[in-house]
């Protein structure tokens, strides 16, 4: 059976931010499962749209390998779902492989998850990220333990390589 990677969305994902790592995951023979507040379609920023397998409620963290938070909109409905940070506690406590990007890291603020740790992110939320405590890099990719964070669509060759390298060796 292939390892699970857990994308959480809800409307206004950036599109190229899911579908991106979600095919590059799907390459590599990983089983994608994405999850959103209700069963109904998601629309992204540019009209893309894509039907969740599993609302935050049917999730079982316990049954993924990774966790990977699209930017645009999405995050900042995401982190409002007491079940969706619940899902993000699990992996920041379990140590397991999170990858954020964009607005991503606005989920792994309301998780309490990015004090003292190296991330980087879209430059809009970066003061956010430095008063949660977290150390902002102005970087493509940083990889800080298990986390790996970018800021925008076009560092997604350098986040989805730190991703599928990370989830061969963990």
């Amino acid at each position: 059976m292939a390892p699970k990677v857990l994308f959480l969305i809800e409307d206004g994902f950036e599109d190229l931010e899911l579908f991106y790592p979600m095919y590059r995951l799907m390459e590599e023979g990983f089983e994608v499962v994405i999850a959103s507040s209700s069963p109904n379609e998601k629309v992204g920023k540019y009209g893309y749209r894509i039907k969740p397998h599993k609302t935050f409620d049917d999730v079982k963290p316990e049954e993924y390998s990774a966790l990977v938070i699209p930017g645009g909109k999405s995050p900042e409905r995401v982190r409002i779902n007491e079940k969706a940070v619940s899902i993000t506690k699990h992996f920041v406590n379990e140590n397991k492989v999170i990858a954020a990007i964009c607005h991503g890291p606005q989920l792994l603020i309301s998780a309490g998850a990015v004090k003292d740790k190296k991330l980087t992110c879209w430059i809009g939320i970066r003061d956010d990220v430095m008063a949660a405590g977290g150390i902002y890099e102005d970087r493509v990719v940083v990889v800080d333990g298990n986390l790996i964070t970018s800021r925008m669509p076009s560092d997604l060759p350098a986040f989805c390589r730190e991703l599928v390298e990370k989830l061969r060796h963990s």
